[in-house]
């Protein structure tokens, strides 16, 4: 099983300045790469101090001039706030300067606030998405492409510059299990997550994704499941219970954006009560020692996960990010190194 490093980009405290907390995010891709993670992913949000990245592509040219070896992932890529005659363009540009090291993860958008304000309310993204999808993949594989639907409609137009990959490689984030299951029918990689979800729903998850890839036939063996969580290695179990409530304060921001009233002020998430336990939330995450870490991450190898996304930002200081990320890479990494997935 893999290891990807998520950038989670969260700034609670906005007088650590821009500058600093871009620095830091390029620190740890640095580090990442590294120690061996083979990805590091970048999420796209705007207006707000949580998932905070408006351009990821530009993000991931970044990393890819002071990196050699690893992957970078844009997780997620929101479509419908894109137009993609211009956003194709832009992703072969990036796939130009990262040397064909990007990975396209797609996504409708999460947070109803953010998407109503940008003039695609959840309502109707998903639909544009799927519509979305189909031009980007057109206009990113052939010449000459038109089309006529519900959001676009345009005569022929070749993207210039063509990206060097062929193709590039793209990742759908799914949930649903039949959204799973068709996304990797359909050829694609897949990210998704359990959430405060069961093994039983891993389960299911990674099966949805298996028989996706059983009806592809021989390219299916070449797909890259992905799931995401909240982790971090302490040092002990002490500063596993300090990191914890930090998370909890994290996820009473996290929920306001992706199931509460969205309540923003200045670009501030306000922290609003949660109805799950600090217990519950501590159950739930991978926010412990190293080998306590292993055997949690072991139920994920287990099961057939290709790839782990390691999301560790959740307030703490830089420093603490970057000792948990050695911890990763010096003693947990190495453990899955050789785990072969049940998918491959």
């Amino acid at each position: 099983m893999d290891f990807c490093h998520f950038l989670t980009s969260y700034m609670p405290d906005p007088t650590v300045g821009s500058e600093t907390h871009f620095q830091d995010m390029i620190d740890q891709s640095i580090l990442a790469d590294k120690l061996g993670y083979k990805t590091v992913s970048i999420p796209e949000h705007h207006l707000i101090n949580i998932l905070m990245m408006p351009s990821p592509l530009q993000m991931a040219v970044k990393i890819a001039t002071l990196t050699k070896n690893i992957n970078i992932t844009t997780g997620i890529a929101v479509l419908p706030l894109h137009d993609m005659r211009t956003y194709a363009g832009e992703v072969a540009t990036a796939d130009i300067l990262t040397n064909g090291r990007l990975i396209l993860g797609v996504g409708s958008g999460a947070f109803s606030w953010e998407m109503e304000r940008l003039g695609s309310p959840k309502h109707e993204s998903k639909e544009k998405f799927i519509e979305s999808l189909d031009v980007l993949h057109l206009l990113l594989n052939k010449k000459e492409v038109s089309y006529k639907g519900k959001y676009y409609n345009f005569d022929p137009i070749t993207i210039m510059p063509r990206p060097i990959s062929n193709p590039i490689s793209m990742m759908i984030a799914a949930m649903d299990l039949n959204n799973i299951k068709n996304s990797a029918s359909k050829g694609f990689h897949v990210q998704s997550t359990v959430l405060s979800g069961t093994k039983e729903l891993l389960i299911q998850r990674v099966n949805a994704f298996k028989e996706g890839c059983q009806e592809l036939g021989e390219k299916g063996k070449l797909l890259k499941l992905s799931m995401q969580r909240m982790a971090f290695a302490a040092k002990n179990e002490n500063d596993a219970r300090k990191k914890n409530k930090l998370a909890y304060e994290y996820y009473k921001r996290f929920d306001n954006m992706f199931t509460g009233p969205g309540k923003v002020k200045n670009g501030e998430i306000e922290a609003l009560p949660r109805n799950q336990s600090i217990e519950e939330l501590t159950e739930n995450l991978i926010i412990c020692p190293t080998n306590e870490m292993i055997d949690k991450l072991s139920i994920y190898a287990e099961a057939g996960v290709d790839e782990i996304i390691i999301s560790s930002d959740f307030g703490q200081t830089q420093t603490e990010m970057i000792d948990s990320m050695h911890r990763i890479g010096e003693e947990v990494i190495p453990h899955f190194k050789n785990t072969k997935s049940q998918v491959a």
